[in-house]
Order: C-alpha cells, then structure tokens, then sequence
C-alpha cells in the first residue's frame, strides 16, 4: 500500500476514537520492528496536515541482551530524517527476565516492564500519551489469547488512561491488517529482534492457528475484529440473563 492509502486507514482510526488532541505531545513507542516504524512514519505524515497540531517523540526501551545487543542506529537515523527527536532508555530488563527471573513464559513480565518504561520516559520528557504500534490482527490474537490461556474475553482498548503514570494510550493503527504493515515496512530500516523468545510464544502460537484456520474460513480475520468491534453483535450471558429478568 502507498503512504496516501496506509494514512487513510490511520486517519480512519483516529478520529473514529478520537486518540489525537490539539497540543499533545506523544511518545511514540519504538522497537525497531515493522508494526512501530510503520507507526512513527505515518504519524510524523500525518503531523504535516492534521487538524490537530501535535509533537512527535520516539523512545526506544533497550531490553539489553548483552549477548545480542541490538543496533538502533539505523532507526536513529531514520528519526532524523523525520524530524523526530528520539531518545534512547536502556535498561536490565532483559537480565532479570531471562537471567535472573528465569522466565518460561517472560513475554507478560517483559511486555510489563518495557512498557512502564516506555510510560516513565515519556512522562519525565513531557509526553502526555503514548502510541504503540498495536494493529487488526494483534486486536484479534490478544482477543484469543485471553480467551485460550485465561478463559476471559477481554482484548485492549484503541484508547485507554494509565492514573497510575498518569499517561493516555493510543493506538492509531487499530484499523491496519498486518499484511499491509509487512508490505509498506519493505522500506524502512527494521532492526531484527535479539530477544531469545523470538518467533517461539503463545502469540506466535496464535497466529499460526488462525493462519491455518483461514485456510478454510477465507475471512476469519475480519470475522474475529467484527465481532470485538461492533456490539450489535454481541450476545453472551450477561446480555441473556438480563433479558430474562426482564421478560420476568
């Protein structure tokens, strides 16, 4: 998809829920893969004609893998050619999930931790929200996620208010498919991931088996969003029971 085509659906998403305010500063979340780069970019175009204006910052937290340190020099780069100031937070977050923690399962506890980072950098440079890099699909995976390993129905919201770092998250490529994301970061200078969990979680997981799914059931994806998105369609048992109270 073209810049034009990709702003579209961005701007699409912004004002259907409102994530963008004249005067915000926002920390743009950076790890140096397709979904954040593809974010920073679009958002730095879309600064250009907004009718709000607002500032652009991009933070990357540094897991620090001492044995795989990444190089985020290429993204340094990038943040200048966009006129963004970038800032870089290095951390031991990697040590203690890996080294010290020992975590089977360390995406929760290092998702967690690189996050409340992200949201403390942001703070302490003047930021009052904070955009990641969250599109369609992660929506629909952190929907089955939660509904396979913890047997709720719960996903994250396009917007949400953190009292405790008293920050506003916003996710403005809510309405993006991954695939358009993989096929526009072509050009971009993604950093590949050092963290050892790569390509082996419960996400990764997911993602194969609505891949396998869609092989049958050509729309899944868009079944799956539809059904979180639109609540005209929801009917579970809550819904039920107080209908009966109802007709009682």
């Amino acid at each position: 998809m073209t810049t034009q085509k990709m702003l579209s659906v961005m701007r699409k998403g912004i004002t259907e829920y409102k994530l963008i305010k004249n005067g915000d500063r926002i920390a743009v979340g950076i790890s140096g893969g397709k979904d954040s780069l593809t974010l920073l970019k679009l958002l730095a175009e879309y600064r250009r004609f907004s009718p709000e204006r607002f500032d652009l910052t991009a933070i990357t937290v540094d897991l620090n893998f001492k044995d795989n340190p990444s190089d985020f020099s290429p993204v340094k780069k990038f943040c200048d050619e966009l006129e963004v100031e970038y800032i870089i937070e290095k951390t031991d977050i990697g040590e203690i999930v890996f080294d010290v923690r020992k975590e089977k399962n360390p995406c929760a506890l290092c998702s967690k931790m690189r996050k409340g980072a992200l949201y403390d950098v942001a703070k302490k440079n003047g930021c009052n929200k904070a955009a990641l890099g969250h599109h369609a699909d992660d929506l629909t995976d952190t929907f089955l996620l939660s509904l396979f390993y913890e047997g709720r129905l719960s996903t994250f919201a396009p917007k949400s208010y953190l009292g405790k770092k008293d920050i506003t998250i916003i996710r403005p490529l809510i309405m993006m498919k991954e695939a358009d994301i993989i096929s526009y970061a072509k050009d971009l200078p993604v950093c590949k991931s050092c963290c050892p969990a790569n390509k082996n979680t419960k996400r990764e997981y997911v993602k194969t088996a609505v891949t396998q799914i869609s092989k049958e059931v050509k729309n899944v994806r868009e079944m799956l969003y539809t059904a979180i998105t639109h609540p005209e369609r929801y009917n579970l048992f809550d819904k039920v029971r107080k209908e009966i109270d109802e007709i009682l």
